[in-house]
């Protein structure tokens, strides 16, 4: 379900601190964060942000086609290996 309107969109209020530092700044630096469930904002475009995954800190460029989405959408969890392979190949000529 989606978050009512009136609350707004979510944000880490440490994150949202960082930001708004570099932006007075005007500095570009990497910013890391296990805030996976933060809403990207337009203040975010141009900032380099490194989400972790669980394991490392997957370095994530924001562009203006992010912002809406969540920060963890931009940062796998799983490794996808492969469906079968040279086996299920072998399985379905019999």
């Amino acid at each position: 379900m989606a978050r009512s309107l009136k609350k707004g969109p979510f944000i880490d209020d440490h994150l949202v601190r960082k930001l708004e530092d570099l932006n007075r700044s005007g500095e570009k630096r990497v910013i890391r964060t296990w805030s996976r469930r933060s809403t990207v904002l337009p203040e975010m475009v141009g900032h380099n942000i490194a989400v972790h995954n669980g394991r490392k800190f997957i370095p994530v460029y924001v562009t203006e086609s992010m912002v809406g989405h969540k920060l963890g959408e931009f940062a796998p969890t799983r490794t996808f290996k492969s469906h079968g392979g040279k086996t299920a190949r072998v399985q379905k000529l019999k």
